[in-house]
């Protein structure tokens, strides 16, 4: 194994103060060299330790894959799986400078399976280095990343065809590459895209010009690097300024803490609560260094207001001349992340500008077809799918266009039960209601409709596998009810897919849509002052919770029937069961479809309860203790 002992040239600490920092990516198809070229970039530049060489010469004899040679991709490739299998798995991060420039690069990985984490790697990037290997040309990956790069606002991408060593430094390979990357670019809205030939592992076309490829007549990857132009827009921006912490030490100072994500912001500029509307002036900008007269994109301060008025954390701080909309529907691109698939009408949370709130995607406007970036159809988005979606929020928030606000038009999906990150998705525009669509204040309001009928409205939401007993039941309390002169109305789900739902199938988007159906009717009959029965397998627990929040507190009864599975399958009287395991019938829960089981219900009927009727009567006994019917 040859190498050669580098000194790290003597630099103070300070000699990267002031220089301008550029913030990239590699990424690009699983073992295009991504790692290997970052390692080329430190080793060429004498920025590796000796003791870091001793290591890397001793891991290149373990884990290599570059024979005698050192295996530069080891620098990067930290984690021993990916030193093992060859391949980056995570987002590594190196930082370094040169004379004209600091650097922070984030090595993101190129398997399909850990694309999320480039999209994680991607986040606050100025450029983006895509590669591609001169034997294979473009991939499908390469086209998802670059998909991925335009989606996430990188607006800078360098074309890296590295191992071009492997097919004898030939201009034709490398031109065919560029021809056919271009094509697909077309449209993708990069406003520089330049392409190098290069050979990460030998060092051509790095950081010096290479001999072997002559007919190259552009830069080096780190002349260009150093030398590309990619100002920071936000500065130049409207101001958004989203408070991350109200800061009050004590009853003498009051302050809205965060970072200016785009804009300028003076003492005495009069500013608004973009949130509701309140306005004030701007009396001090505080930072940890004193106080200052301005801040711009990028500067975390605390703002003190002339007057005291209402602000909290997650509202946005504008000026009063131009604000962002506040709207509770817009339209989006989704990258999905989660290994569950999207489904169209579940309960999410979505986070914006610091804060969060519940959502859900109404409608998948298309899919990207990653392959020749055609628009197709689509009910659901699975992982690392890229859609076009419609977003509906449970209250307004401020948003922005992301083409023109990079930073506060972006935003997260997260799943409500597991609180993982499910997508990550750019704001396209907000879709506006008509003008003269708005809620209709009624005089006759649900407590008066309440006050007549003599009883609490409330939903009474039985769910449970089918044959569980669930509709038996609930038709018993509802006899029980009317005998007692109670107002009531039974929503059952075969009777509403007669007519409600009759267009409705039983794929997990269809049911998710049929539940939240029934959860609006169910919310308008309680409105009406009624008791609802409402009597649904609905198998999903995020749908449940959905259709309690459409509602007051205490207002919805979750009632889990829970019978076992062979006890249902022994009763089958519609023989749905037997269908089922026969492979006829699909989705059918309980079988080819997971129930998840109520964790909080609060009435659980089981077998051990005795007949329906017990069971009737014991959830009559419990509205009439919590006076949502007269006792007898």
């Amino acid at each position: 194994m040859t190498r050669s002992m580098r000194k790290i040239p003597a630099r103070d600490s300070d000699d990267s103060m002031g220089l301008p920092t550029l913030r990239l990516l590699t990424c690009g198809s699983v073992d295009d060299g991504k790692s290997t070229l970052i390692g080329r970039i430190l080793y060429d530049r004498g920025l590796v330790p000796d003791d870091q060489l001793v290591t890397l010469e001793r891991d290149s004899r373990k884990f290599g894959t570059t024979g005698d040679d050192l295996d530069l991709a080891l620098l990067v490739d930290g984690l021993e799986a990916e030193q093992q299998q060859g391949i980056t798995i995570d987002v590594a991060y190196r930082y370094f400078s040169t004379d004209r420039r600091s650097f922070i690069i984030a090595d993101t990985p190129g398997h399909e399976q850990y694309t999320r984490n480039m999209a994680t790697g991607a986040a606050n990037c100025d450029l983006a280095i895509l590669l591609i290997d001169a034997r294979k040309g473009v991939l499908d990956q390469t086209l998802r990343h670059m998909a991925l790069v335009s989606m996430l606002g990188i607006r800078h991408v360098v074309l890296a065809i590295n191992k071009m060593d492997m097919v004898n430094y030939n201009e034709a390979v490398f031109n065919a590459i560029v021809t056919d990357f271009s094509r697909h670019a077309s449209g993708m809205g990069f406003r520089t895209l330049v392409a190098i030939p290069m050979s990460a592992r030998f060092g051509a076309n790095v950081t010096a010009r290479s001999t072997y490829m002559p007919w190259h007549q552009g830069p080096c990857l780190l002349d260009y690097l150093e030398t590309i132009d990619v100002a920071d827009e936000a500065v130049d921006a409207p101001l958004r300024f989203p408070i991350q912490w109200v800061n009050r030490p004590n009853l003498d100072f009051r302050g809205m803490s965060g970072t200016v994500m785009s804009g300028r912001v003076r003492v005495g500029d009069e500013i608004c609560i973009a949130d509701t509307g309140l306005t004030t002036h701007v009396a001090r900008i505080v930072t940890m260094d004193g106080d200052r007269e301005s801040a711009e994109a990028n500067d975390s301060v605390t703002l003190v207001f002339t007057e005291e008025i209402d602000a909290t954390r997650g509202d946005v701080i504008c000026h009063v001349a131009d604000r962002p909309v506040v709207v509770e529907q817009f339209a989006a691109h989704l990258f999905w992340m989660g290994a569950e698939k999207l489904l169209p009408g579940r309960s999410y949370f979505i986070k914006v500008n610091g804060r969060t709130v519940p959502a859900s995607v109404t409608e998948i406007k298309h899919r990207l077809n990653i392959s020749n970036q055609e628009k197709m159809a689509a009910k659901t988005l699975r992982l690392n799918e890229i859609g076009f979606c419609n977003i509906s929020t449970t209250r307004a928030l401020c948003i922005d266009p992301f083409e023109h606000f990079r930073n506060s038009g972006a935003f997260l999906l997260i799943d409500r039960t597991t609180n993982a990150t499910v997508a990550i998705g750019t704001i396209a525009f907000p879709l506006r209601r008509a003008s003269n669509v708005h809620l209709q204040h009624m005089s006759v309001t649900k407590e008066v409709r309440s006050a007549l009928k003599q009883q609490k409205p409330v939903v009474l939401w039985f769910t449970g596998l089918s044959g569980s007993g669930k509709s038996t039941v609930a038709n018993l309390v509802e006899m029980k009810l009317a005998g007692q002169h109670a107002h009531t109305i039974t929503l059952d789900g075969d009777n509403l897919r007669h007519g409600l739902n009759r267009d409705l199938g039983f794929t997990d988007a269809d049911r998710v849509e049929n539940i939240r159906r029934v959860g609006e009717v169910s919310k308008l009959m309680v409105d009406a002052g009624l008791i609802v029965l409402s009597s649904f397998i609905s198998p999903f627990e995020a749908e449940r919770r959905m259709v309690r929040e459409l509602l007051d507190p205490g207002e919805f009864v979750e009632i889990f029937v829970d019978t076992p599975l062979e006890v249902c399958i022994q009763r089958d009287h519609k023989g749905l069961y037997k269908r089922a395991l026969a492979g006829e019938i699909k989705n059918f829960t309980g079988v080819d479809q997971p129930y998840e089981r109520p964790e909080n219900a609060e009435i659980v009927l089981t077998p051990d309860d005795g007949s329906a009727e017990k069971m009737a009567e014991r959830i009559v006994n419990y509205l009439r203790d919590r006076q949502v019917v007269a006792a007898d």
